[in-house]
């Protein structure tokens, strides 16, 4: 993947040892640190277009989460424990330990934001704040999974099915399995606000048969491992209690399910949220108002 674009000039490439091997992550910008996921079918380049307006004020680390984009895929096991957003979420620490970060902000979209708000949950004392982007937790999508929201994130099931079904389905056409689920969660129904160089990165590891795999993985994780766990904390009790900011696309997924914001006021003891005038991918389909949002909320100002 030598040949795609560069869409973060001037930042650095650090690949980074931990217990789900080697995290591939760009880093610029100056100031204290912030972490950035992405979410599934993306990599790191999702946040291209929200980074420049951040990077006058933060440290960006913008990571590949285990499986995808550069970073090394873990091998899974019956229970696909290191495809879990808690093993992700523990890998993601040790990364930002080796880059000399014990403590950082954190935002994450779709399945980076699932790590994010896990990691928050079990690591509540690495992190000085936490958005998450067009999510709700994975407990309540699985419990409100009706049939109109079951026909919105049928992928959902689809890759948590058993090996090798997905895989061999997706191999006959990733590209098109790609293009055609990103369109349909975009509020235009099309990939007219995806960068094409951008959309690049995404294509290329749908051309990997061990990277759909890796991603499969995730969301075979996301049906069991991370359902319980979700499950207990929210039995529990337990909460998420680093200030907390809640951005969703006013077309996007975590809204068609619920109210995003009375959701997380479940999960989170002081959480603020609001809408962004965009479908499932934020930072693409309005980058300003994301950014805006983002660098307010991290910043306090």
């Amino acid at each position: 993947m030598s040949d795609l674009a560069d869409l973060y000039p001037g930042f650095a490439s650090e690949w980074i040892n931990t217990s789900l091997g080697r995290i591939f992550a760009r880093v610029g910008g100056k100031g204290p640190p912030l972490l950035l996921l992405h979410g599934f079918s993306e990599t790191n380049v999702m946040w291209h277009r929200v980074a420049p307006q951040l990077a006058d004020r933060f440290t960006l680390i913008i990571a590949d989460l285990p499986g995808y984009g550069w970073s090394d895929m873990p091998e899974s096991d019956a229970l696909h424990v290191p495809y879990s957003k808690r093993a992700m979420a523990k890998a993601m620490v040790e990364a930002m330990e080796q880059l000399g970060h014990v403590h950082f902000a954190l935002a994450g979209h779709d399945r980076g934001g699932r790590v994010s708000y896990r990691l928050a949950l079990d690591h509540p004392g690495r992190l000085s704040k936490l958005a998450v982007l067009d999510i709700l937790p994975t407990y309540n999508y699985w419990e409100r999974m009706n049939r109109a929201y079951a026909l919105k994130i049928y992928h959902w099931t689809f890759l948590a099915q058993p090996a090798p079904l997905p895989e061999t389905l997706i191999s006959g056409n990733g590209e098109f399995f790609l293009r055609f689920k990103m369109a349909s969660q975009t509020k235009s129904k099309t990939l007219d606000a995806i960068d094409p160089r951008a959309l690049e990165h995404y294509i290329a590891p749908f051309r990997d048969p061990a990277r759909v795999h890796a991603m499969c993985e995730d969301y075979r994780a996301g049906a069991y491992f991370d359902y319980d766990l979700d499950k207990a904390d929210f039995e529990a009790g337990k909460k998420i209690t680093v200030p907390m900011l809640a951005l969703w696309g006013g077309a996007g997924i975590a809204q068609a399910a619920a109210t995003p914001l009375d959701t997380w006021k479940q999960w989170a003891t002081n959480v603020d949220g609001m809408p962004v005038d965009s479908g499932h991918f934020l930072t693409e389909e309005n980058p300003d108002v994301t950014a805006k949002a983002l660098r307010e909320f991290f910043s306090g100002s």
